[in-house]
């Protein structure tokens, strides 16, 4: 039987090796990258958010063990932004500590290694994983942009109060906390997007993947992965190991155990999320480790997720 870690993670891999074929051989050339992260930013990353929190019904879902997850990603999340300072860089490296790819290998993975019970879990992870944790990137990001501006605006400085509303409006009008707040909305509802609009809105969320893995490819041809190496591990050891410990150790704590419990614990093993490198792009900061690190994170995670399965099991 095919080990559904590797069946999961190898198409991840294969599309960033072929991103980084196409980038070195200049069939996309190094100068289109930015309109790449535009389209996938702009366009296909509002098309899936949108679609997939356009069904999501608050009543059904069960979050006391996404609670959990998130108070885990919280304390990291503030733990990198001590240990590197609260600016741009810190953000973004705290992001990728905690976001994980629940959609493109989480979905699979989970399917597979714990049937449909695991993925109405799962379901209930990324019915909000992107709603939590990228809009507190970005509202910290916006603060941290805020922040730099008014320090070059010699003696223009806002009220600290007004800086934080200015960041919470950018943080909500922006490209993807919006469609998901829309989305959710929506489905409160009752009513379904038309078959005439869905159709599109699909064909750009199968999109989505793809591509933000091809453009990360892309961009490892500006990188010199090696000169990254030794921080883009640590990062990753981060992600996929010490995210999930984390999970797991304070979900113990509170008596949580069985199939919920297992689903986060792997789910915060998967490795960094592509939106991250987005974001770094987005924002212009630690674009060269964010790409390196997506990169080793994915390998990586062939060994690090299958432990992590491995010591589930035994447990």
């Amino acid at each position: 039987m095919t080990n559904p870690v590797i069946t999961s993670l190898l198409p991840v891999v294969l599309l960033i090796a072929m991103g980084y074929l196409s980038g070195r051989t200049g069939w996309i050339r190094s100068e289109a990258s930015k309109d790449l992260s535009n389209l996938v930013f702009m366009v296909l990353t509002p098309a899936l958010l949108f679609r997939t929190m356009s069904t999501v019904h608050v009543e059904q879902l069960n979050f006391k063990p996404v609670a959990m997850y998130f108070v885990a990603a919280a304390l990291l999340f503030a733990a990198m932004l001590l240990w590197q300072g609260a600016t741009r860089r810190a953000a973004v490296l705290a992001l990728a500590a905690t976001f994980s790819n629940t959609v493109m290998i989480g979905v699979p993975l989970v399917s597979l290694a714990y049937g449909e019970a695991g993925l109405v879990m799962l379901f209930t992870l990324i019915s909000v994983h992107a709603l939590v944790l990228l809009t507190l990137a970005t509202v910290v990001l916006e603060l941290a942009v805020a922040r730099e501006q008014a320090a070059k605006g010699a003696g223009v400085r806002r009220h600290m109060a007004l800086t934080v509303l200015v960041a919470m409006r950018n943080g909500i009008i922006h490209p993807v906390p919006l469609p998901i707040m829309v989305g959710l909305a929506f489905a409160q509802t009752g009513l379904v997007v038309p078959a005439l609009l869905d159709k599109p809105l699909l064909l750009l969320s199968n999109a989505f993947g793809p591509v933000a893995l091809l453009l990360v490819g892309v961009t490892l041809t500006q990188v010199r992965v090696g000169e990254h190496l030794r921080a883009a591990l640590g990062l990753a050891l981060i992600k996929n190991l010490a995210f999930p410990a984390l999970v797991a150790l304070l979900s113990w704590s509170f008596g949580l155990s069985g199939l919920a419990l297992s689903v986060m614990i792997v789910a915060a093993s998967m490795p960094i999320g592509a939106n991250v490198f987005l974001f770094s792009q987005r924002y212009e900061v630690a674009q060269e480790l964010v790409t390196a690190s997506v990169a080793v994170s994915t390998v990586l995670a062939l060994l690090t997720v299958s432990l992590v399965m491995a010591l589930l099991g035994a447990s």
